[in-house]
């Protein structure tokens, strides 16, 4: 078992932030206009069905880190042996990277075009990250507090999104079931990027104090965040007509545009700027993923693989400056998402859980 001093290890409870942390953040401010594409206003049952679908990856990855008695690297090490399995470990840490990579840049392209045209990327992504450094070097319990925040302070902008229903029309929903299943399914596969998150927990997996009571927490979270998705696209759906919602990029900034307060005339631009709370634990928790992995595959010290990615995610930061580039990186990233998480981590769930069989019957004939 990889062992974790009490002192670094959190309650288990607290993994209802971390998850839902990592799974809600930018993809919620236009995620509606591209499920919509697959299957029109029947996406919202995308939504159900990948949530559904996440409940079972997150009851692999736990049973992937007990068998493995650790986390990722471990469970590598465990189905493929050391070289091979450092392979795959590479693969998740610039994935890890990528994701980072993706969640900042695309929140720095929407402070760009709604709220400071002229804002350098370089400028905005190097004190973001130098943020992001400090956070990390305090250790997981910090990265911990920061997920809790993230997840606290921001929730009264959930209320904004009620709002706009005195405008909505459900009858833009009707009729339901118009699409087929493989259409539905499309449109969750679609929002992918916006579910992702939940691979954190094959690295700070061993990080829990009571691991099993956090089962019900992890459920939790990803419960939480389909529910929150479902709400907003329904809402959503209910206020635009197809026509229009194609015509919106950030669907959700559009909503509060119309919001009207008799204390602040442009609520969209209090959401942009609170959202940075809510995305700053997402590239906390994907960075210190590639760190953590990185350490464990080579010998370096945590400081300096740190160090290192984080240097690496600035250069790349800075190759994306055309809005057509940045697309490109959401809808790449949604579909390497879509397969790091819903299709090799079964893979990985079934050869974990033959190789720990073929282990236990070996033992069985030794005795």
């Amino acid at each position: 078992m990889q062992k974790i001093p009490k002192q670094f290890q959190v309650s288990s409870f607290l993994v209802f932030y971390l998850i839902h942390s990592t799974q809600f953040g930018v993809g919620a401010l236009g995620y509606q206009r591209v499920i919509a594409m697959s299957a029109g206003y029947d996406a919202w049952m995308g939504i159900i069905l990948f949530g559904g679908f996440t409940h079972i990856i997150v009851y692999m990855i736990y049973k992937i880190c007990e068998k493995s008695n650790g986390d990722l690297a471990s469970a590598h090490r465990m189905a493929f042996g050391k070289w091979i399995g450092n392979l795959f470990n590479l693969f998740f840490v610039f994935y890890y990277i990528m994701t980072a990579v993706t969640v900042l840049r695309t929140y720095i392209e929407v402070v760009q075009v709604w709220l400071f045209p002229d804002l350098s990327t370089w400028f905005f992504s190097l004190l973001f990250l130098l943020l992001v450094f400090y956070i990390i070097t305090g250790g997981f319990r910090v990265i911990t507090g920061i997920a809790f925040l993230g997840v606290m302070l921001p929730a009264y902008l959930l209320i904004t999104i009620v709002l706009p229903l005195e405008y909505a029309d459900f009858r833009n929903l009707l009729p339901i079931f118009d699409h087929s299943l493989k259409d539905i399914f499309l449109s969750g596969r679609d929002m992918t990027l916006s579910m992702l998150g939940f691979e954190t927990l094959l690295m700070f997996y061993p990080f829990i104090s009571k691991p099993q009571q956090s089962k019900k927490w992890a459920h939790l979270g990803v419960f939480v965040t389909s529910s929150i998705y479902l709400i907003f696209a329904l809402i959503t759906f209910a206020y635009f007509s197809e026509g229009k919602l194609q015509k919106n990029i950030w669907a959700t900034l559009s909503i509060w545009k119309i919001i009207e307060l008799p204390f602040v005339e442009r609520v969209e631009y209090i959401g942009i700027a609170n959202w940075c709370l809510i995305i700053l634990p997402n590239v906390c928790l994907f960075l210190w993923c590639a760190s953590r992995l990185a350490k464990r595959m080579t010998k370096l010290k945590h400081r300096t693989s740190l160090i290192i990615i984080t240097t690496i995610v600035f250069i790349i930061m800075n190759q994306f400056e055309d809005r057509k580039l940045i697309n490109d990186l959401n809808s790449y990233m949604g579909q390497v998402g879509f397969y790091m998480g819903y299709v090799y981590i079964p893979l990985l769930f079934l050869v974990i859980t033959f190789v720990h069989w073929r282990r236990g019957k070996k033992e069985d004939e030794k005795t």
